[in-house]
């Protein structure tokens, strides 16, 4: 392991984690193509589709706890949310990673592709006055919530990621909670999936330490950077960074599937 690995991975880890705290999601979106594709640029060894996901969920698990503690005021954190949505993800996760060892590497990537073409077509959809609704006044249905959590939760699972890429469209084009109370929120949410997901890639033996640590330290000091910008961010423009991060990576996953 030289120095040329540890900034590749360091940077990698780095700029994900900021753009993940910013627009709520735990980063594997953005990650997962970085650290298949951009290594063996470098001359450094390429990691499998199963390493990479093993990385990605660690790196999540603790990229989503800086940007939870960022958002921590101002009530941004809808708890009743996040307990149905969160305990759903969390056994969806559980089976989706345990499942992932008996998949093939071109499993993982198209599980990926499929979960990212639908995020990027949901992020298109409008989203009309979402963000008038004042937060202590926002409703949903608890059990709908719950569900699409839990088929988030099985697909996230599988790639190593902790679903916030899906959720996020979910939570305001389906539920029609406000931005920044999504971005926080899906934050939470995120961190209890990636619970499950971490669980299962390390029981299964699909993390490499020394990369996801390198990952983990470049989490824990970007998210934070990442979630007190995006509250200074208009909630426009967060929505439009999130969805071409999004189609950019759907269709650079489907050019390779194809």
């Amino acid at each position: 392991m030289d120095f040329t690995y540890l900034i590749v991975i360091f940077l990698i880890g780095f700029i994900g984690s900021y753009i993940s705290g910013m627009v709520g999601i735990g980063g594997s979106i953005i990650k997962y193509p970085m650290l298949l594709y951009i290594p063996p640029l470098f001359g450094i060894a390429a990691f499998s589709a199963h390493e990479v996901s093993g990385i990605s969920a660690v790196q999540v698990f603790f990229a989503t706890i800086g940007g939870v503690w960022a958002y921590r005021k101002g009530g941004y954190l809808n708890k009743t949310l996040i307990i149905y949505m969160g305990s759903a993800i969390l056994v969806g996760s559980l089976i989706g990673s345990y499942g992932s060892r008996f998949m093939s590497e071109g499993g993982i990537n198209l599980i990926y592709g499929i979960l990212a073409l639908i995020a990027a077509i949901m992020m298109f959809v409008p989203k009309k006055n979402v963000d008038d609704i004042p937060l202590d006044q926002v409703t949903f249905n608890k059990w709908l919530a719950a569900f699409f959590a839990f088929i988030v939760g099985v697909g996230a699972g599988i790639v190593g990621a902790a679903g916030a890429f899906l959720l996020v469209p979910i939570m305001l084009v389906v539920l029609k909670i406000p931005t920044r109370m999504t971005i926080a929120t899906s934050l939470a949410i995120t961190f209890i999936s990636s619970i499950g997901s971490t669980v299962g890639k390390l029981a299964t033996g699909q993390v490499e330490f020394w990369p996801a640590l390198i990952m983990v330290v470049a989490s824990l000091i970007a998210s934070p950077l990442g979630a007190n910008a995006g509250k200074k961010v208009n909630t426009k423009i967060l929505q439009y960074i999130l969805a071409v991060l999004i189609l950019g990576t759907a269709i650079k996953i489907w050019m390779d599937i194809l």
